[in-house]
């Protein structure tokens, strides 16, 4: 166990939020208009609305038509003194996406961090590298994957842990949330009102929040696929709130 809790200090636990690269569809330059057009014709037909009506519900889960309005942090700290657990987290959400993108990065050159996130490897670390390349950001060593090894990538990924092997399983974070008891982080929004949040209400406020609590629920199934009880008590320090840490 304390060669666990010696690998959890160098675990970043992350999730990110997007949104649509635009508030509206005709806001997209005419080259990535069609582009959409082409990418949802399926789409389209199955569900007998048009490229632009698809555009502001469903543009935000594609790289290239969307963009990173938030990413929540946390890591954890041992205090030996006391034999505590603490938490620390805070999130990056700037007006802009590449700055947002930028102070990411910072924090991921600090250390030899290993990633984990909640089906991160199939959306959120490949929607970071393609919005940092668009943004003109080099790739970070720990989201360089070309050349490497795969023992060799610091990646990891609650839902494809709790697969054990079954590819064609996916389960949502909530749902692990209710088995292993974790209080749920769907309160006052969920995914599906992100873009609705940060064009509409102009509420990055509760996007940060919302973003935050999924990372503390995928730290926590984390600890709990560890034997850790899902509602262990932890001192959190949020960053956010902490100016200057």
């Amino acid at each position: 166990m304390n060669n666990f809790f010696g690998h959890l200090k160098d675990i970043l636990f992350l999730d990110i939020e997007t949104a649509s690269l635009t508030q509206s569809f005709g806001d997209l330059p005419e080259r990535l208009q069609e582009e959409w057009a082409r990418k949802t014709k399926f789409m389209q037909g199955q569900e007998g609305l048009t490229a632009e009506e698809l555009f502001f519900d469903k543009a935000g889960i594609h790289a290239e038509f969307g963009k990173v309005v938030c990413i929540g942090v946390g890591f954890f700290m041992m205090d030996t003194d006391d034999n505590r657990l603490i938490y620390r987290t805070k999130t990056f959400a700037s007006e802009e996406e590449h700055d947002t993108l930028w102070e990411f990065r910072e924090l991921l050159e600090k250390k030899p961090w290993t990633l984990c996130g909640h089906n991160g490897k199939e959306f959120d670390f490949p929607y970071i590298c393609r919005r940092m390349l668009i943004n003109g950001i080099a790739l970070p060593e720990v989201l360089q994957l070309a050349g490497k090894k795969p023992w060799e990538i610091r990646h990891l990924d609650t839902m494809e842990m709790w697969k054990f092997g079954d590819y064609k399983y996916y389960t949502r974070l909530e749902l692990l949330a209710a088995v292993f008891d974790i209080p749920s982080s769907k309160e006052d929004i969920d995914g599906s009102l992100v873009n609705h949040t940060y064009y509409v209400e102009n509420n990055l406020s509760d996007i940060r929040k919302y973003c935050i609590r999924d990372v503390e629920v995928t730290a926590r199934l984390y600890l709990a696929y560890h034997g850790l009880p899902g509602d262990l008590e932890l001192e959190v320090i949020n960053l956010d709130e902490t100016p200057g840490d």
